[in-house]
């Protein structure tokens, strides 16, 4: 079934999120999907190409401060996918999105991701785990990780898989070079940023009839120990690293990190941190970002966490 774009989202997510690493009961969350190793999966159907539009725009839904829950995020996405496939199939103008946040803790394995990269016995989960239709293999999502979900119609900027995950790196790519002057790349033969042997974002995306949707993971001061009960990414002898991590093995005499930036406390790190994303997002895809608010009075620190029913509009 189509959504109309007036369709109501309804999600949870706390004022004042707590960062401490709770065990849960396992639950292992699957929807329906099809097989791909790569980090990349794709139905598209569409091979036309329609001519880009120079004043297009992107809006933004930017929760970077709060912790969405897994699956309240997944779903969203998913809806706004299918509003956007709607109004393609209608042949009417088809607006950009952007999606920025944290999770709660949480593992989430690609559509044909292996067990066998679970450090755990999957009755006993450290945290919830879930199965999607992404590309790539497990990786952790929680607190201190900024998490983008760009979900953009190809076909106004450039109908080609590789040159989106490549697109995905280059933002990351350019936050770390023109924010804390650290030298980040790309690794030949695997997806995503890295710093030498540390990886340091994850990208895992699903394309369906060129409409994007999952996206990147970018560990600013991301407790990195769950990483140790997985294989993230399906690597094994490779390390998982963070902005803060790197930023604290630099000394001053070297000249590595920038003025303001070295010595920034955890939420200074994820303010900036977020403004270089969006900034160079805005310059990767050339897209003019119009940030969609949801005011603050709107959430209420209760236990268990109240629903709260957003209009995309």
């Amino acid at each position: 079934m189509l959504l109309a774009a007036s369709t109501h989202f309804l999600i949870t997510v706390p004022t004042s999120p707590s960062h401490n690493h709770t065990k849960k009961s396992y639950r292992l969350h699957s929807h329906t999907t099809t097989s791909s190793k790569s980090n990349q999966v794709s139905d598209s159907k569409s091979t036309s190409i329609i001519i880009n539009d120079p004043s297009r725009t992107c809006e933004c839904f930017d929760l970077y401060k709060e912790l969405v829950p897994y699956d309240k995020a997944w779903d969203w996405q998913k809806q706004i996918v299918e509003e956007k496939k709607a109004l393609v199939e209608k042949n009417q103008d088809c607006q950009d999105t952007l999606i920025i946040l944290q999770h709660h803790p949480v593992y989430t394995l690609g559509t044909a991701s292996s067990e066998e990269y679970l450090n755990f016995d999957i009755k006993d989960a450290p945290y919830d785990v879930y199965r999607t239709e992404r590309g790539g293999e497990v990786t952790y999502h929680g607190p201190g990780q900024l998490v983008m979900y760009p979900i953009i119609n190809l076909r106004n900027h450039k109908m080609d898989l590789h040159w989106y995950l490549r697109a995905l790196e280059e933002v990351v790519i350019r936050v770390l070079s023109s924010t804390f002057s650290i030298k980040a790349s790309r690794l030949e033969g695997f997806t995503g940023v890295w710093v030498g042997d540390k990886k340091l974002a994850a990208v895992g995306i699903r394309v369906s009839q060129w409409i994007t949707y999952h996206g990147l993971a970018l560990n600013v001061n991301t407790d990195l120990t769950p990483f140790h009960s997985i294989v993230p990414c399906g690597i094994r002898n490779r390390q998982v690293g963070s902005i803060k991590g790197l930023l604290g093995e630099f000394q001053p005499p070297t000249g590595c990190g920038k003025a303001g930036v070295l010595h920034s406390n955890d939420c200074q790190l994820i303010d900036i941190t977020h403004s270089s994303l969006i900034k160079e997002f805005s310059e990767v895809f050339q897209l003019e970002i119009l940030h969609k608010t949801i005011p603050m009075s709107e959430f209420e620190d209760t236990t268990p966490r109240r629903s709260l029913t957003w209009k995309l509009t």
